[in-house]
């Protein structure tokens, strides 16, 4: 096992806490050989692995782990494992539960610096972002906790003495398909709603941010819950077939592209299981001409530079009344420009780097198409080479606003998941409203206006499933997030999410004697 520590002094907690990480908070100095797999209470290698994939630091392109596919075996142990542990957590009352995940917060709490730093070196985003992420993901677990304690059935009186209950019930051995770009608040927001209803999960991250989650899986373990409960499987495609085929999974939930989305949802068709499907996005941010132009500029930024831009419910298309469109364009680029680009833990930058080289070049594709077809590139766009030597391999780009846009440009209408502005100007409320939604994704959508009586009426309008009224990419886990058509269904956070992994038993109670029609 793998122990460095290159500058100890920095961190000292966490060599100490977990001396088998390399890890230190200089870019550039964290390598871990451990098992990134876990099952029934401990960190494993898969008993059948397929092909072995390289982990990168996306701020210096470095390897910094090896990833082992988990075969078909090592998922069915990973799921009799999780269904052995639900059988006791199952039977646990709701107010036991919620002491567990209460426990599982405060850990998060505590070791907040540790995991973001984690977060940070796996996935590239600044540090400054990666503590919010850590902070709305206790506060995921703490909400639920709150909630185990309440769920319950209903009693419905019945003519002549008789009555009826309901019971809420756990569905069994969920499955949670995360994605890259939050990698440990993902794995939050899929795994206390499922636990807080009495189920297990098995967990698979994406290959490119294998890290974090295996910590969330410790920290469940730490918390006390049953050794199982909650198992991580590491893999790519065939791991994902095999979770979803598997006949001991009774739920799937998906975060990630909308092909993908598709093919799980086929998948999970042919075993009858009910999945959540929460997909890509292109989505409107409207910006009226009696904003506060100040505050519309920060939605913007908001709304589109957020972890490099790689958030599916960022507001790429910018409407803007044509009335203020140069004077909020000049703003913004002149923001833009100003964005601290570099070194991801340092605390000072608030722009890492993208998850790796493909798909930075596919950024830079949709950048290039969209010139061809007559944007015009007002800052940014191009890559980025920090002063720092143990930076120039890593993925940069400059934040990119593009003017001179239209509605039927491949980088209007697809998602780049980049640091990419689209401006487009209106000069009507029903046409813009028309515009925004003509898309096929229905994730999101804002607005900046001082008028809150259209503010009401436009976020009405709009096909999208979560909405800002002067403020973008506020998403406090006491809300419902999902979206609309091809952005996907169903809901992770708020208590809407309970309803998607519980169901509902009805009991019908007869007082008297059964009257026979036969």
């Amino acid at each position: 096992m793998l122990v460095r520590c290159q500058l100890p002094n920095l961190l000292p907690r966490l060599c100490a806490l977990r001396p088998s990480l390399a890890m230190s908070s200089a870019t550039g100095t964290f390598t871990t050989d451990q098992p990134l797999n876990y099952r029934a209470g401990a960190r494993v290698r898969p008993v059948d692995s397929g092909p072995t994939e390289d982990v990168y630091e996306p701020a210096t392109g470095r390897v910094i782990s090896k990833l082992l596919c988990s075969g078909e075996k090592e998922v069915d142990l990973a799921v009799q494992s999780a269904k052995a542990a639900f059988n006791v957590w199952s039977q646990m009352s709701g107010m036991e539960r919620s002491r567990v995940l209460l426990e599982a917060a405060r850990i998060i709490r505590e070791q907040r610096e540790e995991i973001a730093t984690l977060e940070t070196i796996n996935n590239g985003k600044s540090i400054f972002e990666a503590r919010v992420d850590i902070d709305v993901s206790w506060q995921c677990l703490e909400y639920y906790a709150g909630l185990a304690g309440s769920l319950a059935g209903e009693h419905v009186q019945l003519p002549g003495g008789s009555f009826g209950y309901t019971r809420r019930e756990p569905l069994g051995v969920c499955v949670g398909i995360g994605a890259w770009n939050y990698p440990f608040q993902i794995a939050c927001w899929k795994s206390a709603p499922a636990l807080a209803c009495g189920n297990a999960m098995v967990y698979k991250p994406s290959p490119f941010t294998p890290i974090s989650a295996v910590r969330l899986a410790e920290i469940y373990t730490e918390a006390g819950v049953p050794k199982g409960l909650f198992n991580v499987v590491q893999g790519g495609v065939a791991t994902g077939q095999f979770l979803c085929h598997h006949p001991d999974v009774a739920k799937i939930s998906f975060t990630g592209s909308v092909p993908t989305g598709i093919k799980i949802m086929e998948m999970a068709a042919k075993g009858i299981k009910p999945v959540t499907l929460e997909l890509g996005g292109k989505s409107p941010l409207i910006i009226f001409s009696d904003c506060a132009l100040e505050n519309a500029v920060n939605g913007a930024l908001m709304a589109n530079f957020l972890t490099q831009g790689e958030v599916c419910c960022n507001g790429t298309r910018v409407f803007v009344e044509r009335k203020i469109l140069d004077v909020f364009t000049k703003e913004v680029v002149k923001r833009t420009q100003k964005i601290k680009i570099g070194d991801p833990l340092l605390e000072d930058t608030r722009m890492g780097a993208l998850i790796n080289r493909p798909h930075l070049d596919r950024v830079q594709g949709f950048i290039k198409q969209a010139k061809e077809q007559g944007a015009e590139v007002l800052c940014g766009g191009d890559l980025y080479v920090p002063d720092d030597p143990k930076l120039k391999n890593g993925y940069y780009m400059r934040p990119c606003v593009l003017g001179n846009c239209r509605d039927d440009m491949t980088c209007v209408k697809e998602e780049i998941f980049g640091p990419v502005m689209s401006i487009l100007p209106f000069d009507t409320e029903e046409e813009v409203v028309e515009r925004a939604n003509n898309t096929k994704f229905g994730l999101a959508g804002g607005v900046f206006t001082r008028d809150i009586q259209k503010a009401h009426r436009v976020v009405a309008a709009l096909k999208a499933g979560m909405c800002f009224i002067n403020n973008y990419n506020i998403s406090p886990v006491e809300l419902p997030f999902g979206g609309y058509k091809a952005s996907g269904f169903g809901r992770e956070n708020g208590r809407a999410a309970i309803e998607y992994y519980s169901q509902l038993k009805t009991v019908c109670v007869e007082m008297g004697d059964v009257e026979s029609v036969f």
